[in-house]
């Protein structure tokens, strides 16, 4: 096979455009994924069962909370933060669930809303990964209308008392608190629910057929008591959730490049061993646009999301942005999957080979954090002014 001059994941040479920090991350958490998760990954899927006994790797790597400055966090740009999601979903997009959901949808909300009592008493000890939080927004019939919101919180004397229910909450199961939003006669705000407590119930969504290495679960409330001291006071409002949410989805955009380098890396393999007709499949025209079509888009994916880190380690993000690569790079990297599925022909199905894995999870990647309808039309509502929810 002949000896390529450029790295086959890498053709416009994003590495260079890193600082020597940024690669020592991404080579520290690559280096975790190829030695820890991905001896077990196929197994998990296949049992339906997160990998739990990573969290505390995961945890002295400083990825959990990576952005967010003190309280035992790493502090790390963007781009960095970014690079994490990519290697982690390399891995699988259960953990880089996992990680997103502690760091940019419990963590953030309560470093950025939080009072300096809440910071000391919860932040320390999630970065550490000695307490796991889950995100509290979607309910059963709300979906991509988050303002549809039922669940609610009515004040009595110095406490709250919550009722209602949320649906498809990663980490539900593993968490020892959550983040709920509920609506007050003041409008929506965030508690921080411990798991505990008299009258709230977690319970696991079974048969799953994507992120089967993932805890997904329903959340319900019933006259939850919670004190006033576990409201978050920074912030009033849907902008508090989708604050929470804008953080979650940029690191979206760069999980999946990692899963589309996972499958095409294997489709380039197999390509090359597998012989049909006394000659390797990837001598063929076909097989060889198909595997150079996905180069081709991985590497604008990868040119979006880095250009998208740089925009937001200036302050200058905006929420469109964020929507449009989203979008493309979730999109991007399910034709691969689905297509590299295909290039192993029956071997595609099994377990032995990454591509069903990643392809069947990126089904519920395109879903959450905005479907892609919900991201198209965001782009949409940029170029003519006019909201088409």
């Amino acid at each position: 096979m002949p000896t390529a001059s450029l790295d086959p994941f890498d053709l416009y040479q994003i590495t260079d455009e890193l600082s020597e920090e940024e690669r020592m991350i991404k080579d520290s958490v690559a280096r975790f994924v190829d030695q820890k998760a991905l001896p077990v990954i196929a197994e998990c899927f296949d049992e339906g069962r997160f990998p739990a006994e990573l969290i505390p790797e995961i945890a002295e790597l400083g990825l959990l909370g990576s952005s967010l400055e003190g309280y035992g966090c790493a502090g790390l740009n963007a781009v960095s933060y970014g690079l994490i999601c990519q290697e982690l979903e390399r891995g699988d997009s259960g953990l880089r669930s996992f990680v997103s959901v502690q760091s940019s949808l419990c963590m953030y909300p309560i470093h950025a809303f939080g009072s300096d009592a809440q910071r000391e008493r919860w932040l320390p000890d999630m970065a550490a990964g000695k307490v796991i939080g889950c995100f509290g927004l979607t309910e059963p019939h709300g979906g991509s209308d988050p303002a549809n919101m039922k669940t609610h919180a009515r004040k009595d004397g110095d406490d709250w008392i919550i009722n209602g229910a949320k649906m498809w909450i990663t980490n539900g199961n593993l968490a020892h608190i959550a983040i709920i939003w509920a609506r007050t006669d003041d409008g929506i705000q965030g508690f921080i629910v411990e798991t505990n407590s008299d009258g709230f119930e977690a319970r696991e969504v079974k048969a799953k057929m994507s992120l089967r290495a993932s805890v997904t679960s329903e959340l319900y409330l019933d006259n939850v008591r919670v004190p006033d001291a576990n409201r978050l006071p920074g912030v009033t409002g849907l902008k508090g959730p989708l604050s929470c949410l804008n953080q979650a989805r940029y690191g979206i955009t760069w999980g999946p490049i990692g899963s589309a380098i996972a499958c095409l890396s294997e489709a380039i393999d197999y390509c090359a061993d597998r012989e049909l007709f006394q000659r390797p499949l990837s001598a063929n025209q076909t097989v060889q646009l198909r595997l150079a079509d996905m180069a081709r888009r991985i590497t604008g994916a990868q040119l979006m999301s880095l250009r998208l880190g740089r925009i937001k380690d200036a302050g200058k993000l905006n929420p469109t942005q964020v929507s449009l690569a989203k979008w493309n790079n979730v999109r991007m990297a399910l034709d691969i999957a689905r297509d590299c599925r295909d290039l192993l022909g029956g071997s595609g199905i099994t377990l032995e080979y990454v591509a069903i894995r990643h392809a069947l999870n990126l089904e519920s990647v395109i879903t959450y954090e905005g479907t892609e309808t919900i991201h198209q039309l965001v782009v949409g509502r940029e170029l003519t002014g006019i909201n088409a929810f």
